[in-house]
């Protein structure tokens, strides 16, 4: 089942299923009043299901999409794929032995990366730092996990990155990945029971300029150095998430040094077993 966030043309907020270009609304209640609540449920699939509200289905076209987020914080690992690994060395020999080491480390790169006013969701804009020239979009798996940090779907990031801040000293990483509009979610989460095998899922991105194609990859959750269960435990060690939280895997798709996005790109992320995330680039 994918659980989409959406706001119908009267303005109201709702939680619903989507299945093809359909969106079945959910009849949610006092108790399960949000999408967090149906989240936190040990069940949250058979909960969903025993919510739908067929007869105010709807065309998807008709609503728009918010992140599927209400309170999580978002946070990101780093490094996990070799690509992302030779790329991290590519901006600096100050920071290229920081990068080599974490890959084979036991404790994996984690950052935070976003709280949900500094998340776009599908169709909404993400930014470019004023003070950056050199711009990727990084297209991860997102994993969305409960407060009691168990996985219970997936879902689609774009964790923007300003790789020449990054690059001139790996201690800025926080600047260079944290700002307004600078993480992309959605367009919905995917329950982990409807998700395909692992060695099965594919991501694919392309950037598009003046309606061409201008750059285009593609990698799979197979070339993962770490597994979701590893990152998970390092990210719940002595910490706590009341509200839940989602976690961005890495990249293994990283355009070439000499390719920085521009505002007016669109960047679309499909990942298997979710869809197509898609946002237009914006600066200042």
């Amino acid at each position: 089942m994918k659980l989409a966030k959406y706001r119908t043309a009267a303005g109201g907020i709702g939680v619903g299923s989507v299945t093809g270009d359909q969106l079945t609304p959910l009849a949610l209640n006092d108790e399960y009043a949000s999408l967090t609540d149906i989240l936190e449920a040990e069940a949250p699939g058979q909960l969903a299901a025993a919510l739908l509200d067929p007869t105010a289905q709807a065309a998807l076209a008709d609503v728009t999409l918010l992140p599927p987020i209400d309170a999580q914080e978002v946070w990101a690992a780093g490094v996990t794929y070799t690509r992302s690994k030779t790329a991290r060395m590519e901006e600096s020999e100050a920071a290229a032995s920081c990068y080599d080491r974490v890959y084979v480390a036991p404790r994996p790169e984690l950052f935070m990366k976003a709280t949900p006013h500094r998340v776009s969701g599908h169709g909404q804009p993400l930014r470019i730092r004023e003070d950056s020239e050199w711009n990727v979009p990084e297209p991860e798996l997102t994993l969305v996990m409960n407060k009691r940090v168990q996985l219970v779907g997936f879902t689609i990031g774009n964790d923007m990155s300003s790789r020449d801040i990054e690059g001139d000293n790996p201690l800025y990483l926080p600047q260079a990945k944290v700002y307004n509009q600078s993480a992309g979610i959605g367009p919905w989460i995917t329950l982990a029971t409807a998700m395909p095998p692992r060695a099965e899922i594919g991501i694919a991105l392309s950037i598009r300029r003046g309606g061409q194609v201008v750059f285009a990859g593609t990698t799979g959750i197979h070339q993962m150095a770490r597994t979701f269960e590893e990152l998970i435990g390092w990210l719940g060690r002595d910490n706590s998430f009341p509200t839940g939280v989602m976690l961005m895997t890495g990249t293994g798709i990283v355009p070439d040094s000499d390719f920085t996005l521009q505002a007016g790109d669109v960047v679309d992320i499909t990942i298997d077993g979710i869809g197509t995330l898609s946002n237009p680039i914006v600066q200042g």
